[in-house]
């Protein structure tokens, strides 16, 4: 019995890597979820930086509650060191199934976009799909194309 030879294996991974790391990391990202004081309100420690709503933020413990009473005013991010905050606008919101709070991250390249968070109540869809595409093709962008060329 003969084993596929290592180019074979690199052959088939390498356009199967990327979407097994995003399903990796949307289900398993390394964040700690743990309920806050009031409604919706939770705290999440991110071991990495992340983008929400087209901002840049730091790895770090953050604390995430409603705006309002109502759940569709949108939410604050707010990281517990910095005390700064952001707006997290979400685009859907839908009932949660569970009790549970966690978030998950969808990864493009070396980017970490949030793209969900579910609280004891609601689970909020975050990244727009264009989002992620732009990130997307920018990545395929910074990719350095190797070209050979024969000396004479």
């Amino acid at each position: 019995m003969r084993l596929p030879s290592a180019k074979k294996v690199s052959a088939f991974l390498q356009p199967n890597l990327l979407p097994l790391l995003i399903l990796l990391v949307g289900v398993l990202a390394v964040c700690t979820v743990t309920k806050a004081e009031g409604r919706d309100a939770i705290k999440l420690t991110v071991p990495f930086e992340f983008v929400v709503d087209g901002e840049a933020l730091p790895a770090g413990t953050y604390k995430l509650s409603r705006l309002g009473d109502d759940k569709f005013e949108g939410l604050i991010l707010r990281n517990e060191t910095t005390r700064t905050s952001v707006f997290v606008h979400p685009m859907e919101v839908e009932e949660a199934s569970s009790d549970m709070p966690r978030v998950s991250f969808e990864r493009v390249g070396q980017e970490h976009f949030l793209s969900k968070i579910q609280t004891s109540h609601d689970v909020y869809e975050i990244v727009a799909r264009s989002e992620i595409l732009e990130a997307t093709a920018r990545a395929h962008q910074d990719k350095p194309t190797s070209a050979s060329s024969a000396a004479k």
